[in-house]
């Protein structure tokens, strides 16, 4: 697999429910491109000697040091079949309360698991921020907009976006290491107080009294 790698070419294989699965060699640079414009959302077609199929990116196994795909799963859905996959939402337009306000833009989620026949697939679904324009508004999983053929496999009122405060932003940084300085504060305390009363509990042992000379011991 290295020396494949370092000619460009990246192992893959192609598998489905109706598909006998095999081995395969790509480019490496062309599917970077393809990957950058598909995502695991689309249908691609992939060229196998004279035959042409119609896959998902279904699975990338990239190296932990140089960050590269170094292997790679199609999928070859059945078309009549609905099948789920993770979509990215890309979140445009501008926020009057992080404009005007000098608010911070939270993203709760950043994508989105549907349901939808393959060729129904969107390869991403765009969240438009400009309803944003108080503190109070925000973005739920049901204001998003998607072909009716497409089910969203999330709870309706989970919050996708909202806008805080830099205020609140800045405390919420700051909490968590504010409740350990203060739990080890409290460590440290409890300990000195448990050393105190051990102190304090400690029984004190009286002096032994000397010996009594036995009166009836005979002198010598």
């Amino acid at each position: 697999m290295k020396k494949l790698r370092s000619k460009g070419i990246l192992p893959a294989v192609l598998y489905g429910p109706k598909t006998e699965t095999a081995s395969l060699e790509v480019d490496e640079k062309e599917f970077e491109k393809v990957f950058q414009g598909a995502g695991e959302s689309s249908l691609i077609s992939l060229e196998v000697g004279h035959k042409k199929f119609l896959v998902l990116i279904h699975a990338i196994e990239i190296d932990p040091i140089s960050k590269k795909p170094i292997h790679v799963d199609f999928y070859q859905p059945r078309m009549d079949e609905e099948i789920t996959a993770a979509v990215p939402l890309v979140f445009e337009g501008e926020s009057l309360a992080v404009k005007e306000l000098g608010g911070t833009l939270v993203k709760n989620i950043h994508e989105v698991e549907v349901k939808a026949l393959p060729q129904n697939l969107p390869h991403e679904i765009k969240v438009n921020i400009e309803k944003l324009r108080t503190f109070e508004d925000n973005i739920l999983i049901k204001d998003l907009i998607v072909p009716k053929e497409v089910k969203i496999l999330k709870g309706p009122e989970e919050i996708v976006a909202l806008i805080s405060q830099k205020a609140k932003v800045e405390e919420e940084l700051k909490k968590p290491v504010e409740e350990k300085v203060e739990e080890v504060e409290m460590v440290e305390t409890k300990k000195k107080e448990e050393k105190a009363e051990g102190a304090e509990e400690k029984p004190k042992i009286p002096p032994k009294a000397p010996e009594k000379p036995d009166q009836n011991a005979k002198k010598g």
